[in-house]
């Protein structure tokens, strides 16, 4: 049109897939770009349509095609908060969903900065970088953090560490600063506690932190070793079992060595290494097919259904109730 628009793309924009057939039975171009580059996938991906966009890609449509500023599809259904969507064309035509634009911002830097909570989640989920930082040094912390998106800071908060709420920007600023420079009062009193928070350790007593820094293994073995000790000269070599029978004396020696072995096996499990999972350096070509535990379950229900709260970003599972319950 006048505009420099595809008949193609209006058909998409507004999911009639009928039209959309229609044209590209009759000589239309699934992968042709207007003045901005973007095609008509782009143009499915902000509303969410995925009738459309299935019928797109089946007819060949570049699915990591990418306008003027290197916005692929899934940058811009982040922008949008179009979670759906990005769950399709990543879990059925392998869509990047971590690919970075020209700025250097990636879906998840989008998906923070216009707080949309449940398309973070899911992002987090496929392992996008969580720290990954654009030309301006931003990561998407800062990004959620100048718009005051309290909801997107928690969950990049909740799924990230300390040194996430350290990074500074080209400017010099962390994410906290940022938000208090830009008055958002309740953002930056949230990351100021969160920093608070990882430097104490444990829920921020410092007491427990020291303890756990040393480690409570060598505390629970010295503790039940007293509490054996104490079993063997109160119970069996007390004043009162002085004439005990000798069922009674085979029954409680055989406790005494149950415990016994209790205390070895626990010692020697403590010492064992429990070994660790290589970390993930973002490159799907060099990723083995092996490694179960590093293959998300794209197939999940939960996924299926949409329920993108019940993904948890820590561990990388369809988190239930109960699951929640545990972790916290």
């Amino acid at each position: 049109d006048a505009s420099g628009y595809y008949a193609l793309q209006w058909a998409v924009l507004n999911n009639r897939v009928a039209a959309a057939q229609y044209i590209l039975e009759h000589g239309g171009d699934v992968n042709a770009v207007d003045h901005t580059g973007q095609t008509a996938l782009h143009w499915s991906s902000v509303r969410g349509h995925i009738q459309v966009a299935e019928l797109l890609l089946k007819e060949g449509a570049k699915v990591d095609a990418a306008d003027l500023y290197g916005y692929q599809a899934t940058h811009v259904a982040a922008q949008y908060g179009q979670t759906a969507f990005i769950y399709h064309i990543v879990a059925k035509w392998n869509a990047d969903p971590d690919v970075p634009d020209n700025d250097g911002r990636s879906p998840l830097h989008w998906a923070a900065y216009k707080g949309f909570a449940d398309s973070i989640r899911l992002l987090l989920y496929l392992d996008a970088h969580r720290a990954r930082q654009d030309k301006e040094g931003c990561t998407p912390l800062h990004w959620a953090a100048i718009r005051g998106n309290l909801e997107a800071c928690t969950v990049l908060v909740q799924a990230g560490k300390k040194d996430d709420l350290m990074v500074k920007d080209k400017t010099g600023l962390t994410p906290a600063q940022l938000a208090a420079d830009k008055n958002h009062r309740q953002v930056a009193f949230f990351l100021d506690n969160a920093r608070r928070v990882h430097d104490s350790g444990c829920n921020g007593n410092p007491t427990f932190a020291k303890l756990s820094k040393v480690g409570l293994a060598p505390l629970l073995w010295c503790i039940a070793v007293v509490l054996l000790a104490t079993y063997i000269h109160s119970v069996i070599a007390g004043q009162y079992n002085m004439s005990m029978t000798p069922a009674f004396g085979l029954f409680a020696w055989s406790g005494v060595f149950v415990a016994t072995a209790g205390l070895v096996m626990f010692y020697k499990c403590s010492r064992k290494d429990p070994g660790y999972i290589s970390a993930n350096t973002r490159d799907s070509h060099n990723q083995r097919d092996d490694e179960p535990l590093l293959k998300m379950e794209l197939d999940n229900p939960a996924l299926l259904t949409g329920n993108w709260s019940q993904l948890c970003i820590t561990c990388k599972v369809s988190g239930t109730l109960l699951h929640y319950t545990v972790m916290n």
